[in-house]
């Protein structure tokens, strides 16, 4: 991946509002991939009792993932769009601890691309949360 598409790619995550308020920092980005952490806040606590970071975080942080890794797929324009997201979520992270998500883009229509994606805390072999999902696909002008 050329290193202007990930500079565009890591400075549209830091455009999005939601995303430099929760923190999210791009790790890592390739072709039709992407990994995003977010580290541990007490502001996205849910739960105060547990201190376990609120789904909606999760979330939040899952979906800009899976954009990203439409975005840098080599067959796509730059643009995209939530369509759908499936988030199943497996067990609360661990208060504390940063959460990171790996999303793939593995399948391209002319106007859908799929999406899956994994959320996980320092037990990799465990995950929070995984996540299925379509996104628009626009073509370019040329």
């Amino acid at each position: 991946m050329s290193e202007e598409r990930t500079r565009v790619a890591r400075d549209f995550i830091q455009a999005i509002p939601h995303a430099r308020a929760l923190g999210m920092q791009l790790e890592e980005i390739g072709d039709g991939s992407a990994e995003i952490l977010m580290p541990y806040d007490p502001r996205f606590v849910g739960d105060p009792q547990t201190g376990v970071i609120h789904g909606g975080a999760v979330s939040a942080l899952m979906d800009t993932c899976c954009g990203a890794a439409v975005m840098s797929h080599p067959d796509l324009p730059s643009v995209t769009a939530t369509i759908d997201l499936r988030i199943d979520y497996m067990r609360p992270a661990t208060p504390g601890q940063t959460i990171r998500t790996r999303a793939t883009c593995y399948h391209l229509t002319r106007s859908v691309a799929f999406v899956r994606a994994v959320a996980m805390d320092e037990d990799a072999d465990n995950p929070v949360a995984t996540a299925t999902g379509a996104f628009t696909v626009e073509a370019t002008q040329k």
